[in-house]
């Protein structure tokens, strides 16, 4: 049965920072491409960063420099550091995985003085 599951979402103000962790079950995860996508209130959904199985990391260029994409082979795991969180980083934070095109349930992550 395939499951993503995120956590590490929250409150946070801006400039601080937030790691989100997405948990992989029937997946074959080692060997697949992994992303997250981030929806806004009233925006479409958006890719934020991905990442190959052999490590290769891309980003929006909106986060370029403040997030980390990275993956843990062994714990069938993903996360997202996200630093120097700003107002705009507001929004539904999925893990997802193409080659199944399998959605997490999504995480809350709110930026705000």
């Amino acid at each position: 049965q395939v499951q993503l599951v995120e956590s590490g979402g929250g409150s946070v103000q801006p400039g601080g920072s937030l790691r989100l962790s997405c948990a992989t079950s029937g997946i074959s995860f080692s060997i697949r491409r992994m992303a997250w996508y981030r929806q806004a209130p009233g925006k479409q959904r958006e890719l934020v960063a991905s990442i190959t199985s052999s490590g290769t990391t891309d980003y929006v260029d909106s986060v370029k420099g403040r997030f980390t994409i990275s993956r843990d082979n062994a714990n069938r795991s993903m996360y997202l550091q996200m630093n120097s969180l700003k107002p705009e980083d507001t929004a539904v934070y999925y893990c997802y995985c193409p080659y199944k095109a399998a959605w997490g349930q999504g995480t809350q992550v709110t930026v705000s003085s």
